[in-house]
């Protein structure tokens, strides 16, 4: 039966230990865009429950104009969220997340409704999780010996990749996968801001907030449509390149600042050093002549001063961002178990309405109030 965002949840715990004593909740939500033809294959391809692990579906319908929600409904889907238009893969990430926390994830798993990731890997998947080594686990799709990519494409995982993990100092090699795993701490931490993509960002908010980031190797099967992320690969590099440096430049202010400011002082600095140097040797007619050296560096110089000072005021800021962060985390907590207790008195109201109807009783509890 599928149902809404609120319908279960579970108590703040410590990362790495389920909830609901030794069995863990593992929900795998599917961002999907018109994806009933895929889908079906999507939800054949996870694994059953084990008894120590059970897994549960979550569809997050991103505006579909196709049969995708029918499709979810008729396969069995556990949970469907509804977006009423089209919002983007962040905002459908981002509502898969809110969702599965407040239905009592211990892990949440992200793939595509394209079918390109095997659900089979799942339980390799979150191993590094359940073991404890891990906040933060991201399938290697081991982009170099995947046949369909063109060798271009391959160089530019390879290159953006190998940014993201100077960004994010974590070592995860194929930083744009979508397939991965969260734990309940991790995802309760990390919040999508991007409009784009919310892989590079959330990786680099992983990086900077200390969580634990691990990868396992996969496969991945070639997609049967073109890209909705994006309109080829010059598109793709200008907007993940926009979203590195921009979140970049969010937990590294000083740094970002720093490194702008540096190429106008060594400009400013090398001018003003030429002029002393002539000034010193032909003392006579250098200060016509070199003139310009003197207006063009001292420009360079302010310029590099105010852009290094203007860092640092950044990062002083940067102390507000890290208040508003862990505010957002314990808010998110507070509703996360405040949507737990509801529906721990919803499940006690309905059965003591069953114990009164096995007893003949005709008495019903007070119907109670959901959000």
């Amino acid at each position: 039966m599928s149902a809404g965002v609120d319908e279960q949840n579970a108590a703040v715990v410590p990362p790495s230990e389920p909830a609901n004593g030794n069995i863990w909740r593992v929900i795998i939500q599917i961002p999907c865009l018109n994806e009933e033809e895929t889908l079906p294959e999507v939800l054949r391809d996870i694994p059953a429950s084990t008894p120590t692990v059970r897994y549960e579906t979550l569809v997050i319908d991103d505006g579909s104009t196709d049969r995708t929600v029918e499709v979810a409904r008729a396969m069995g889907v556990n949970y469907i969220v509804r977006h009423r238009g089209r919002r983007g893969l962040p905002a459908a990430f981002q509502s898969g997340i809110d969702a599965a926390l407040k239905l009592g994830a211990d892990i949440i798993v992200n793939t595509d409704g394209d079918h390109q990731y095997p659900g089979s890997s799942i339980p390799e998947l979150i191993e590094p999780i359940i073991a404890g080594r891990a906040d933060i686990v991201i399938g290697d799709r081991q982009t170099g010996n995947i046949a369909h990519f063109s060798r271009q494409k391959k160089i530019l995982q390879r290159v953006g990749s190998w940014v993201v993990r100077i960004a994010s100092e974590t070592d995860v090699p194929d930083a744009p996968s979508g397939f991965r795993a969260y734990s309940k701490e991790a995802a309760l931490r990390l919040y999508v801001t991007s409009e784009f993509s919310y892989t590079i960002e959330n990786l680099i908010q992983a990086g900077k907030r200390r969580l634990t980031v691990t990868h396992v190797a996969i496969t991945t099967r070639e997609t049967k449509r073109p890209s909705r992320l994006h309109r080829g690969n010059f598109n793709f590099v200008k907007r993940q390149g926009a979203t590195i440096i921009r979140t970049y430049a969010q937990y590294e202010p000083l740094k970002t600042f720093s490194y702008l400011a540096f190429p106008f002082l060594l400009i400013g600095a090398f001018l003003l050093l030429r002029f002393m140097f002539y000034y010193l040797i032909e003392p006579g007619d250098t200060f016509q002549r070199y003139l310009q050296s003197v207006i063009i560096g001292g420009t360079f110089m302010l310029v590099g001063v105010l852009t290094f000072f203007i860092g640092i005021l950044a990062d002083l800021s940067g102390n507000n961002r890290r208040i508003n962060e862990e505010v957002l985390y314990r808010l998110r907590n507070l509703e996360v178990d405040f949507a737990m207790r509801i529906r721990q008195l919803e499940e006690q109201q309905e059965h003591q309405a069953e114990l009164m109807i096995e007893h003949g009783d005709d008495t019903r509890p007070p119907i109670s109030l959901r959000r």
